[in-house]
């Protein structure tokens, strides 16, 4: 069983309509302004609030909102109270002026770049402005065209609850303005602002629930401690800081200290929560004096601190260990994943958590799908930190590896690839990390069941391999190389294989394999890696020649005679390339003949199967383009036919064909019924034992037809209609007509 619970029928629904918005709606154009807009191409169509917020948040967390698609959501087909936007920087208010028409409660647009505050504001209609209870604007830009930071707008929101200006130029004169004018105001965060002076929130002091101001370092007047020990009715008080700034401040004899904070055991009478992370000088002795005369704790943050380690936060037994304290730090787990889930946004809390995490993710022996969820916001928000990325892939490595990852929802597999990949992408150089990567996506669960964009993975990987020559990572790329091209469109294989870096990197591969004498896995896989590379992609076969290809995988045959999985691999390469009509000429060499020749009557059928398909190809092209005449073509025919007419089928399917049209030639070549024989009894093969695939694409490609025509062919030999008429039978078996 997975250790997760499925998309709700909604959930599915709406990620069905954000992959296929195109196919869903249209554009239609006002002939009057020349302006257009995405509707519902179904006219009835309605879709209540949290049909449209999730469509809404949906869309933009896969980074498609445009100002074009948000024109979709007008308020006569959808509904929006609760707007979030957080992925979606190049959206202006050509896009925005949409929720004019919506009666807004809650709105959260964050790192909009291209539209300030004021104009964000200017976007809501009346209602929305008298009624908006919270703003999130967090990672947003206040200036105006003059370098101004201009607040006033907020003005307008009378009747704000809470506010997020976090990240952005807001300064203390926005500060003084809020807080006149927002007279309803509890809960508010000017974290990483330019706000120097908090002495404002005096105003607020009867009000205000929650006051976050984590790395708020221009503060520096003394003041501060007094301001927020009147703040009577705060519940959440975030003071917290990045450590790694700490050094410089703490030179500032200025700068407040929060053991000044911790010794007024008697202020803050309802405070529950407390972010001191980062912080220096904080005095055991104070803060558990602070944290026993306040026992409505019930939060306390402590990340890059040494008293996190104390045993009154890690044992159980210790005389003031409160069970319902919840604790974030580093000194056990249960710190470290609640640090995961509160700080997402914190680059360097997130880097520090994951390296603590690391040790423990290394002795899980059941799935930890709630750990992998909270890994995965950190490293999606910071793509570009190297220090998460290569923590968070290293620990995604150890979690979702072997047996574990057999029991973990594809879903969450999925998202694990999807972000493994990111992290290739950004970090194309960095070998440890790339090495971090391959050992994720070197899993034959994630490869075979697991959905994802395997052209992006399998040109990665590609890439991958070439930039290094280390060993592992070497076997790594090539396995799953060799697993990914069969499953991507041929279209995708040739943009690959065609690739001259990527093909000459896999040959020179089998190049140094040349000189050991056993044939290893990585051989296996690398030949396997150009036989899909090369399936009906002519571009790829023909990089393959012009690279000396041939001449290298004759002498892999030669050294390596009779070892059926390496002749099976270079002849089935071997005859992608003999389907290529202007390819063929290419394979008439007389050594290669010569070889094929021996290969055609091999013990083991697979190899006798694609020598003789080769030799069929070749044939097909009649007497004149059969230019070896060392090795005759009547020769070589009567031999495919002795060798074709006493195969016996084999239990299981020997190939997999993406199509049947190289085949269709050779159905047609009735001056050699040798050719026939050969492309009957491949299609008779695959269609006897994967019917389920295999009839349908001969149905639809026209094969049965062909295969009809052959039957009333006057010059057809029985054999070849005996078997045709056999698969006739199975596709009628297995596609009944009406």
């Amino acid at each position: 069983m997975y250790d997760d619970n499925p998309l709700s029928l909604q959930e599915y629904c709406v990620n069905y309509i954000s992959e296929n918005i195109d196919a869903i709606c249209e554009v239609q154009t006002n002939l009057d302004d020349s302006t257009s807009r995405y509707v519902f191409k179904a006219q009835d169509t309605f879709c209540p609030s949290k049909v449209s917020e999730q469509l809404l948040e949906t869309l933009d967390q896969r980074g498609f909102l445009t100002d074009d698609l948000l024109t979709l959501f007008t308020s006569n087909v959808t509904r929006l109270e609760h707007v979030h936007i957080h992925n979606s920087p190049s959206i202006t208010t050509k896009g925005l002026r949409v929720l004019r028409s919506h009666k807004i409660t809650e709105l959260e647009a964050t790192g909009l770049m291209k539209i300030t505050v004021n104009n964000l504001i200017g976007c809501l209609g009346d209602w929305s402005l008298r009624h908006l209870r919270l703003l999130n604007v967090a990672n947003s830009i206040f200036t105006s065209s003059g370098k101004i930071c201009v607040v006033v707008a907020l003005s307008k929101l009378q009747n704000l609850l809470t506010l997020n200006v976090s990240n952005t130029e807001f300064n203390s004169h926005g500060l003084e303005i809020v807080t006149e004018d927002l007279q309803l105001l509890e809960n508010l965060d000017i974290s990483n602002t330019k706000v120097e002076d908090i002495t404002p929130l005096r105003r607020c002091k009867d009000r205000l629930k929650s006051l976050a101001m984590y790395n708020l370092r221009k503060i520096s007047n003394n003041d501060v401690v007094s301001v927020l020990c009147e703040l009577n009715h705060l519940r959440y008080l975030d003071v917290s800081e990045d450590k790694d700034h700490q050094a410089l401040d703490m030179q500032d004899p200025l700068k407040y200290r929060v053991s000044d904070l911790l010794r007024q055991t008697k202020c803050l009478p309802h405070i529950s929560s407390l972010d001191i992370s980062g912080k220096e000088g904080i005095y055991m002795d104070r803060l558990r004096a602070f944290l026993l005369s306040h026992p409505k704790m019930t939060f306390l943050g402590l990340v890059q601190t040494d008293v996190c380690f104390n045993e009154m936060f890690t044992r159980e037994s210790s005389e003031f260990y409160n069970p319902n304290l919840v604790v974030t730090g580093s000194a056990k787990e249960s710190q470290i994943l609640e640090a995961l889930r509160r700080y997402p946004l914190r680059p360097l809390y997130i880097q520090k958590s994951l390296y603590y995490l690391y040790s423990y993710t290394q002795r899980y022996s059941e799935p930890r799908t709630d750990v992998i969820k909270l890994i995965l916001p950190g490293m999606r928000k910071h793509p570009r930190v190297l220090a998460i990325q290569m923590a968070a892939t290293a620990c995604l490595y150890n979690l979702s590896k072997g047996n574990l990852g057999q029991k973990i929802h594809p879903r969450w597999l999925g998202e694990i690839v999807d972000l493994t990949l990111t992290a290739m992408e950004n970090y194309p150089t960095h070998q440890q990390l790339q090495k971090n990567t391959l050992l994720t996506l070197c899993s034959d669960r994630i490869l075979q069941d697991v959905s994802f964009d395997k052209y992006r993975c399998a040109k990665l990987v590609m890439e991958s391999l070439v930039a290094f020559d280390d060993p592992s990572m070497n076997r790594m790329s090539v396995a799953i190389c060799s697993i990914l091209a069969a499953k991507i469109s041929t279209a995708e294989t040739s943009c690959l294989g065609a690739k001259p870096s990527f093909m000459e990197r896999l040959l020179n591969i089998v190049q140094s394999k040349m000189d050991e004498p056993e044939v290893d896995i990585m051989m296996k896989f690398t030949l396997s890696a150009l036989w899909n590379l090369t399936d009906e992609s002519p571009s790829t076969c023909a990089v393959f020649l012009d690279m000396k290809g041939l001449d290298l995988f004759l002498k892999v045959l030669k050294k390596f005679q009779g070892q059926s999985a390496v002749e099976t691999k270079v002849l089935g390469l071997v005859n992608n390339i003999a389907e290529v009509a202007h390819l063929r000429q290419d394979l008439m060499v007389e050594d290669f003949l010569n070889v094929l020749r021996l290969l055609l009557h091999s013990r083991h059928i697979d190899v006798s199967y694609f020598a003789a398909g080769i030799v069929a190809h070749l044939a097909s092209d009649g007497p004149s383009a059969w230019i070896v005449t060392s090795v005759p073509r009547e020769v070589m025919l009567k031999e495919l036919g002795d060798v074709v007419s006493h195969w016996q089928q084999p239990d299981g399917e020997m190939v997999a064909y993406r199509s049947f049209h190289p085949f269709f030639p050779l159905l047609t070549c009735i001056q050699s019924f040798e050719v026939q024989l050969w492309a009957v009894w491949a299609i008779h093969h695959v269609c006897s034992k994967n019917p389920k695939r295999y009839c349908p694409m001969l149905l639809e490609e026209g094969g049965t037809s062909l295969l009809e025509k052959l039957l009333c062919h006057p010059k057809t030999s029985g054999t070849v209609a005996t078997i045709a008429q056999a698969i006739l039978l199975i596709v009628n078996e297995h596609m009944p007509v009406g």
